[in-house]
């Protein structure tokens, strides 16, 4: 309960700063961005987000439990360390990185938001697996039900939160990560932000920092949300 306080809190602190610097109007020779353009930042910064998680989710889960399987226990090094590669590299230096292989825009900006996303939920995917009581596993193939029964009746339903919480965790280094995707053509909060730090304008920064920290929480609370609801009640760990 506390929790979701200080979350509430903080997520009201960042809309109020950001509904009183676009109230301002005029910073010296330079204008606050307009509550439409906050909008349409905010829209076009969730689309990449969106976009790069749902990719990352398709690709990291599916991955994550097959290399738990014994036929695919070898690939474990290479899968893992692959991802883990990805991350390493500085998100500025990534994004750049993509940019001359792909091209300005916003395919450019995805990819390299995909990439750098990856390794939460993969990793998250394939530890919920492996930390699922053997013993239970034993227990479905002694009651006569196919691999197939036990993933989809037992073992998912296990690795759930943990796999959900590698999600919410790659969410959230997305939204911070995509304020640089402007750099190389791409669209959203850091637009406005950038524009702050090319005028110096520590306000015009805020403007555009400020919504993308309320959007990191809000996205993160909300994910949250699902996997409590989701999470069968038996399964629900109490603080």
């Amino acid at each position: 309960m506390k929790r979701q306080v200080v979350l509430i809190v903080l997520l009201g602190s960042f809309v109020g700063l950001t509904i009183w610097i676009t109230s301002i109007g005029q910073l010296g020779i330079y204008r606050t961005f307009t509550y439409g353009d906050i909008l349409t930042c905010t829209k076009d910064h969730l689309n990449m987000v969106f976009i790069a998680v749902l990719i990352g989710t398709a690709i990291g889960v599916p991955a994550g439990i097959l290399i738990t399987r014994p036929r695919f226990t070898k690939l474990i090094p290479t899968v893992l360390g692959g991802a883990n590669i990805g991350q390493s590299i500085p998100s500025l230096a990534l994004i750049a990185i993509m940019a001359p292989l792909i091209g300005f825009g916003l395919k450019a900006a995805i990819v390299a938001l995909f990439i750098y996303g990856l390794l939460p939920i993969l990793r998250n995917s394939y530890a919920a697996m492996r930390s699922i009581d053997p013993a239970m596993i034993e227990a479905a193939r002694g009651m006569g039900m196919t691999r197939r029964q036990i993933l989809r009746k037992i073992e998912f339903p296990l690795a759930r939160p943990i796999i959900i919480a590698g999600i919410r965790i790659s969410t959230v280094i997305t939204v911070g990560t995509a304020e640089l995707a402007v750099l190389v053509g791409g669209k959203g909060l850091g637009r406005i932000t950038l524009t702050g730090v090319f005028a110096r304008q520590p306000l015009l920064i805020l403007q555009g920092a400020a919504p993308t920290a309320a959007l990191a929480i809000g996205l993160g609370f909300m994910i949250v949300s699902i996997e409590r609801w989701m999470t069968p009640r038996g399964l629900k760990v109490k603080a």
